[in-house]
């Protein structure tokens, strides 16, 4: 009842060649590299980083030239190591930028090539950078904005963003009827 020797043999082929599969797939899913890429490393330091995460990637016009290499912490500022790819050249005067693909997708570093004259070298910093948009930033703001957009003036009068109600040229009183604007004692003039 045992197995021949050819049996055996094909069970552990199939085996191993499940193993290497799971390997293959869980090296290409985790986007970890076995092999780094030959490149050099170039530093940005960012206010907010929101969400970016090693191993995310590092664009030129839409095209991945490079990957998150490390985040840290370097005078209260995100300090982010980004690994390049041989070949591909970085000005001086270029802008890195947290961005999102699509709405609530993953956050990868763009980076927007400027009008250096030189190319940062292995261990350059990038220094014009832009954080990351955090929409509860945005939508906070816009909260904090609208509740504040109006104040009251000395004469209990409403003004908007900081304008007298003096400044207006009927002076806040409707000169046909004697009433103030906005308390309307209107009469009906198709009757006189």
């Amino acid at each position: 009842m045992y197995a021949s020797r050819f049996t055996q043999f094909i069970v552990g082929l199939f085996a191993l060649l499940g193993i290497a599969a799971l390997v293959y797939l869980s090296v290409r899913l985790g986007n970890i590299g076995i092999v780094p890429t030959p490149g050099y490393t170039l530093y940005a330091n960012f206010d907010n980083i929101s969400g970016l995460r090693s191993g995310d990637q590092v664009q030129l016009a839409g095209v991945q030239i490079g990957k998150v290499q490390s985040i840290s912490l370097k005078d209260n500022r995100a300090h982010i190591a980004m690994r390049i790819n041989k070949g591909v050249q970085i000005d001086t005067d270029a802008i890195a930028s947290i961005k999102t693909s699509g709405i609530i997708g993953d956050k990868y570093v763009s980076i927007a090539l400027g009008p250096g004259e030189h190319n940062l070298a292995n261990g350059g910093t990038i220094q014009k950078t832009e954080s990351a948009f955090v929409l509860e930033d945005a939508i906070g703001q816009l909260i904090n904005s609208s509740g504040s957009g109006s104040s009251k003036s000395s004469d209990g009068g409403s003004t908007s963003n900081g304008a007298s109600a003096a400044g207006n040229s009927s002076s806040g009183v409707d000169q046909r009827s004697g009433s103030s604007a906005g308390n309307c004692n209107c009469t009906n003039d198709q009757n006189h």
